[in-house]
């Protein structure tokens, strides 16, 4: 049978069927083990009873979950006309549900001539109903309940000091071991770096491609994410992580990677969409023997065409329904809008197709809106349900913190969902995605330690990598033992958290930042699986005032009332009933010239009978602020101050101290939160 697409298993044996239109012939390889030479068994689809349009198929009697499996493509080899069919080469199943990787795994064995049995990637048949989820379901938490932990699978727990066990470290099972640590800090939701199977050899000779964007399988978590080998090992293992997630109240998010594949240029390895249907899966040049490359990795996927559509939401679909993942974030999203032939579309069917599936119904959908080529899309992505990672925010904040003249409009803008960008969409302030630092750029300490990037060790003579970061160093390059530097990067860390959590929008954090995790100033860190770039857990304790600082804001911003009817209010909704002005040192006063470094904003939450006033001190002075009057018998709280010393950083919401007086002295480059009750 023609459908579903992939390995289907049934009682009696399993039905295979693939895609594609050029082909003139097509077989299916069995192999016992994944580093065979010799298949041991293999079956010709018949093209006259198993061909149908251009769908290959055949029911295979016997065979089970666990097989391991490749494909052979026939047909021309004709770059000129976009076709590069080589039956030298065994192929993946583009539908393939698991993946195995011979030892002697070689990229280049799948770039020249010659057979690439023994070292090629396989695929695996994969039973997806053979699990016990024992009730578990997307958890659906509303996004005002939403705190992101932007996270790396391998990274997180394979340090020595991370207290998981040998076997462990670096999986699916050792994330699962430390979700106890996740509780502790609050976090709502973990943004998983690619978890589909990629391809770590795609990257310079000397390192390895440790992030993971270089996808060659959309269907297969990561097979060496997990501690168990055999081969369904790694997707019952994922499926293990995701339930106790889910019983810890934690949503999985993925880092997807739909814009290009590992196969990379006209030179790249042959492995499984370039062997299958090249023209279909690619967008291509002018001159088909090239791709275009929208993408900085060398082709890229012609996601709009109708078998790549199909073939990005049966993915999402089988990742939500199959593997209970809650959401997505797609890297590169503007790829997403361009044709055929790279032209930004104003409808993109792929995008419409995914949010009005309703099989992805109510599930996170979030944009990176921007791609290598310069399409930058943050404010106008295409869609009703889309949320975007909000870039702006991230750079005006970092410069306003910085001291940089010309930003106190710009930064007032952010703290408030970023109106002048989604303002006039209608829609929820949840819309716009907060952070400061992700996987890709400086980590947070990094941030306030270093005013130029030091990519050296990335083996490109410090050439790759963002330029414009927006760092300071607060005096020194690097790290240093020079306490009042180190009070202040402390202090430059916990402002920009605290502006990240406390703003309107989905606020994401990314791992290591509560504890300052460095990575010695490399802000491209995508070729170093060491210790420069696994979460460090001695920091917990080096940096133990951070970690509270941080888990006593989120525990705030969790306690907040978020009923059905606030759920729903659009971001002006939210501002109308809020927003009560904005002040200098002066009450009802803003200094908004381009030379001022500090603004104030009251804010009424009449749902909590309550008071806020946000103080931003980003000059370089200790500067007084007036605050506002209170009917007789109110005073003001002090909750947050970042200039003062932990533990007085940050109290207990329920403990915060009494403000004796009318004015409030702010340190300089510090922020301070009050409250009162109505």
């Amino acid at each position: 049978m023609t459908a579903p697409l992939g390995a289907t298993v049934t009682r009696d044996g399993v039905n295979f069927s693939v895609f594609s239109r050029k082909a003139t012939a097509v077989e299916i390889l069995f192999f016992d083990r994944e580093d065979d030479a010799k298949p041991t068994d293999v079956i010709r689809i018949d093209p006259v009873t198993n061909r149908t349009y251009h769908y290959w198929h055949v029911f295979v009697p016997g065979i089970r979950a666990g097989q391991i499996y490749g494909y052979r493509f026939h047909g021309p080899f004709d770059p000129a006309a976009g076709m590069r069919f080589d039956p030298e080469k065994v192929l993946l199943d583009p539908y393939g549900r698991g993946v195995v990787v011979p030892k002697g795994y070689n990229r280049d064995a799948a770039r020249g001539h010659g057979d690439s049995a023994a070292t090629a990637m396989k695929s695996v048949v994969v039973d997806p109903t053979a699990y016990d989820w024992e009730g578990d379901m997307p958890l659906r938490r509303p996004s005002t309940q939403t705190i992101v932990y932007e996270m790396h699978v391998k990274g997180f727990t394979r340090n020595p000091n991370s207290g998981v066990g040998d076997k462990t470290r670096g999986t699916y099972r050792g994330l699962t071991e430390k979700i106890p640590y996740l509780q502790e800090l609050g976090i709502t939701a973990v943004e998983l770096l690619p978890v589909f199977q990629f391809d770590a050899q795609d990257c310079p000779p000397g390192v390895v491609n440790y992030w993971g964007y270089q996808p060659v399988s959309f269907f297969a978590p990561h097979q060496a994410y997990s501690s168990c080998q055999d081969p369904l090992g790694p997707v019952d293992e994922f499926r293990d992580m995701v339930k106790a997630l889910h019983r810890a109240g934690i949503e999985v998010i993925l880092d997807v990677v739909f814009n290009h594949t590992t196969e990379g240029d006209l030179n790249g390895p042959t492995l499984c969409l370039r062997g299958v249907d090249n023209s279909a899966y690619y967008i291509l040049e002018e001159d088909r023997s090239h791709y275009a490359d929208y993408t900085g990795c060398g082709n890229t996927l012609n996601s709009n065409h109708p078998i790549v559509r199909r073939m990005i939401v049966d993915s999402l679909r089988y990742w939500v329904e199959v593997m209970h993942v809650d959401g997505f974030r797609f890297d590169l999203a503007s790829i997403l809008t361009r044709d055929s032939s790279g032209n930004m579309m104003a409808n993109p069917p792929v995008l419409w197709d995914i949010e009005s599936d309703p099989h992805l119904a109510g599930t996170k959908i979030i944009a990176e809106a921007w791609d290598a080529a310069g399409l930058y899309q943050v404010g106008s992505f295409v869609g009703d349900s889309w949320r975007e990672w909000n870039g702006r925010f991230r750079d005006d904040v970092r410069s306003f913190l910085r001291g940089d003249d010309g930003y106190v409009r710009c930064f007032a803008d952010r703290l408030l969902g970023s109106i002048e960008i989604y303002g006039h969409k209608g829609r929820e302030a949840e819309q716009s995605i907060n952070f400061i630092t992700c996987h890709d750029g400086f980590t947070l300490n990094d941030l306030v330690s270093y005013n130029q990037k030091h990519n050296e060790a990335n083996d490109d003579s410090n050439r790759d990598g963002a330029d414009d970061n927006r760092s300071g160093n607060c005096g020194i390059e690097g790290a240093t033992d020079d306490p009042e530097i180190e009070k202040l990067r402390n202090r430059q860390v916990k402002n920009f958290l605290t502006v990240t959590l406390m703003s309107l929008g989905l606020p994401m954090i990314t791992m290591g930042d509560e504890v300052r995790r460095t990575q010695h100033g490399n802000n491209n860190a995508y070729c170093h699986d060491d210790e420069s770039t696994w979460l460090d857990w001695s920091l917990l304790n080096k940096h133990s005032d951070v970690h509270r600082f941080v888990q006593l804001i989120i525990r705030r911003r969790l306690m907040r009332d978020v009923g059905p009817e606030q759920r729903r209010m659009t971001l002006a909704q939210w501002l109308d009933a809020g927003i009560k002005g904005w002040h200098g040192v002066k009450l009802n006063q803003p200094d908004w010239n381009t030379s001022s470094h500090s603004i104030a904003l009251s804010v009424q939450v009449p749902s909590e009978n309550l008071l806020v006033y946000f103080i931003f001190n980003a000059y370089w002075e200790p500067l007084d602020f007036e605050i506002p009057p209170l009917d007789q018998g109110g005073s003001w709280r002090r909750w947050i101050d970042t200039y003062l010393d932990s533990p007085q950083d940050i109290v207990a919401w329920e403990t915060a101290p009494a403000v004796p007086s009318h004015t409030y002295r702010t340190g300089p480059r510090s922020v301070v939160v009050l409250w009162a009750n109505l």
